[in-house]
């Protein structure tokens, strides 16, 4: 059973004048009513409201002026370091695919143009597809990410992806579990603030929760720094908690300050869920 559309909608009105599902800022004959203006404003006879003319006390002729709707250019932009391996509850990867591919299904049904850059310590060319609103572009995405290795120790490609998206505002989600560190975050967030930014934050469940209160744990640095065993204990879990809870909360300040409140997707991409974020947002 396929999975419902993603619904966002960009935040403020739109620059350009090409039809499209999303409120534009140019004002014209057609589109959703927006207000009433004098004659010579917009001198369209055919836009004439004929009740509000002749109640007009100065006798002027008042046409209906309305809202164009334009398109906007949606991006996914992916975190593409090995930490995105990680495979618990669910596996990383998969969930990210899931959302690009459900993501660019839905914006290219309402005639938006989706691209997808790929990012470890530089941009990923082999995970590079320009905007298009062509109808196969979901199935496209689908076979990019189908076998794509993530085997980068860091994400600084990140700082360089703006560089890929001048020009309009645009709407740009950005997939990691954002395990960086604050001034890589603030550096990548600072670049993209001029569009409507969304971080999708890919996290699971048995990162904190699955952890138990006694034992003996391996852990693997998946980015290359080794593995190690560490006595797990209650103070430690605690500790470890806290530590995740605090760089969640810092992820947060920095996104609600740059754009938009982070959502987070763990366990099962559920397209409802992120469209009540989007629209509440």
């Amino acid at each position: 059973m396929s999975q419902p559309d993603i619904v966002y909608r960009p935040r403020g009105r739109l620059p350009g004048t090409r039809p499209g599902a999303h409120r534009g800022r140019e004002a014209g004959g057609l589109g959703t009513f927006r207000d009433q203006v004098a004659f010579l404003r917009m001198p369209d006879a055919r836009r004439i409201d004929v009740r509000a003319t002749l109640r007009d006390p100065f006798e002027g002729t008042v046409v209906r002026r309305f809202e164009t709707r334009t398109p906007v250019e949606v991006w996914a932009l992916l975190d593409l370091s090995a930490s995105m391996r990680f495979s618990g509850e669910a596996d990383r990867m998969d969930l990210a695919s899931a959302f690009c591919v459900g993501l660019a299904a839905s914006a290219t049904r309402i005639g938006d143009r989706f691209g997808l850059i790929g990012c470890d310590e530089t941009l990923r060319e082999d995970v590079f597809l320009a905007p298009s609103r062509a109808a196969t572009r979901a199935s496209e995405v689908a076979s990019c990410l189908a076998t794509v290795a993530c085997t980068g120790r860091g994400t600084g490609g990140m700082a360089l992806a703006s560089r890929r998206l001048a020009g309009r505002p645009k709407i740009v989600f950005l997939l990691s579990d954002f395990r960086w560190s604050e001034a890589l975050i603030t550096e990548v967030f600072s670049a993209l603030s001029r569009h409507d930014l969304i971080p999708i934050v890919l996290g699971d469940a048995a990162e904190a929760e699955g952890l138990p209160d006694w034992g003996l744990l391996e852990l693997d640095d998946l980015e290359g720094a080794g593995r190690r065993i560490v006595f797990m204990r209650p103070a430690l879990r605690r500790r470890w908690i806290a530590r995740e809870a605090e760089r969640l909360g810092i992820l947060q300040r920095l996104a609600t300050a740059h754009g938009r409140s982070p959502f987070h997707l763990a366990g099962r991409f559920d397209s409802d869920a992120v469209s009540r974020h989007l629209l509440g947002a």
